[in-house]
């Protein structure tokens, strides 16, 4: 098989991982490529996909039959392994042609956890030593492995990432049986404790290795197993706690086979809207100081399929609104919908000089389309508007009816 071959196979065997993020690195001491915090520029995959990495496996060939997974061992497909070497020679012809910045690499799992953490190993060797790459590398931790191969790996890659794939491990347990859910965690912790001892010793000592200094993220899959909205966000937000993640993605679940354990081809359309909504809460989580326990709950588990997160959560909320744009402090400016992290700096800065109006809220980047329905300025809200809740929400529903193309209307997990 020709390495063209290999590359058709394994960048397509790549489409369904979305743990994918820019670098928010910078690696020195290389003498081919360069790690910028803006992040990497944007290539095509062989799935017409316009990402900004080199996406691919280094081989589709597994020992686990994970029901989910389109590279699952039963599964009847074309089969491919690149060896260290090729891959390291076309990531180099990749990026001297301009095609690419950087490169995402994960694999499914050959022979061994250990075994194929060492062919990811001797890659990044390849890449860093004999080409002195210093462009973004982000390699998927084997959950499994040996924590001395684990560590190696993080001391080449800019950062790393353990998926953890289903979110609870009843479902790891029914849809995976060969993986344990200890095996997935154990890897973030010592990746989060890797970057911690890291970051203390290049404190001390100038040419401290590095170790993942672009942190680590993980990904899940929304709607192959029963897992409410509450129940995803819960563990979104502990594994930040504990785990100090920089991002946790949500892949909507695409069927790859059929099984009884698994909705059907023929009925399931992949949940793109409620993986879209689940992305708005996580943004609340991380930079808006929501908590899950406010977004949702046992009894209202689902996250409005009509409505942002925010606008959400502040129809629930009226009594906290309106809010007076000209007093109000930066984290309650945060839970009006409508007003951002940048605007609501601005904000502060701009109501030293002057009182903000309507006209300059606009021009400080309020979307005042929503922000109207909660807020003041100088005592006074918009003449004439109607602030009845049945009549907001039909309101900001109407503002997001254009956005939801059609394919994102399915919000269940499984069809009715």
């Amino acid at each position: 098989m020709t390495v063209e071959e290999k590359l058709t196979i394994l960048t397509d065997a790549a489409k369904y991982d979305v743990a994918c993020t820019s670098s928010g690195g910078d690696r020195r001491g290389g003498r081919l490529g360069k790690t910028l915090p803006s992040g990497c520029c944007h290539t095509f995959s062989a799935d017409g996909r316009c990402i900004s990495l080199l996406k691919l496996l280094l081989t589709n060939v597994c020992i686990y039959d994970c029901q989910y997974c389109v590279n699952r061992t039963s599964h009847d497909l074309p089969r491919a392994m690149f060896t260290p070497r090729e891959l390291a020679d076309l990531t180099i012809d990749f990026y001297r042609r301009n095609y690419i910045e950087g490169l995402f690499l994960s694999s499914a799992v050959v022979r061994s956890p250990d075994y194929t953490t060492e062919l990811l190993i001797r890659t990044l060797t390849l890449l860093r030593a004999d080409y002195g790459f210093s462009g973004y590398i982000h390699a998927k931790a084997i959950p499994g492995a040996d924590p001395l191969l684990t560590a190696q790996l993080g001391r080449l890659a800019d950062r790393l990432s353990v998926n953890i794939e289903l979110p609870s491990a009843r479902s790891l347990a029914l849809l995976a049986p060969d993986k344990r859910s200890q095996d997935i965690f154990q890897p973030m912790a010592q990746i989060r404790d890797g970057i911690r001892q890291a970051k203390a010793e290049g404190q001390r000592f100038r040419h401290a290795p590095a170790f993942a200094p672009a942190g680590q993220s993980t990904q899940m899959i929304v709607g192959a197993s029963g897992e409410s909205d509450y129940e995803i966000l819960k563990l979104s937000q502990g594994m930040y706690r504990k785990y100090r993640l920089k991002r946790v993605f949500f892949s909507a679940y695409v069927p790859v086979g059929a099984n009884p354990l698994l909705p059907s081809p023929q009925t399931f359309r992949p949940p793109l809207l409620r993986e879209h909504r689940l992305y708005q809460s996580d943004w609340l989580l991380r930079f808006y100081h929501f908590q899950a326990e406010e977004l949702l709950s046992p009894d209202r588990p689902t996250l409005d399929p009509q409505l942002d997160p925010k606008c959400a959560w502040a129809l629930a909320h009226l009594d906290r609104f309106p809010v007076e744009v000209n007093t109000a402090d930066y984290q309650t400016l945060l839970r009006v919908p409508g007003i951002g992290v940048v605007s609501a700096r601005r904000i502060l800065a701009a109501r030293r000089w002057r009182a903000l109006d309507e006209a300059a809220l606009g021009k400080l980047g309020v979307v005042m389309k929503r922000a109207q329905y909660f807020l003041t300025c100088s005592g006074r809200m918009t003449p004439g508007l109607r602030v009845r809740p049945e009549g907001m929400r039909r309101a900001l529903t109407a503002l997001e009816a254009p956005a939801l193309a059609p394919q994102y209307e399915q919000l269940s997990l499984f069809p009715t």
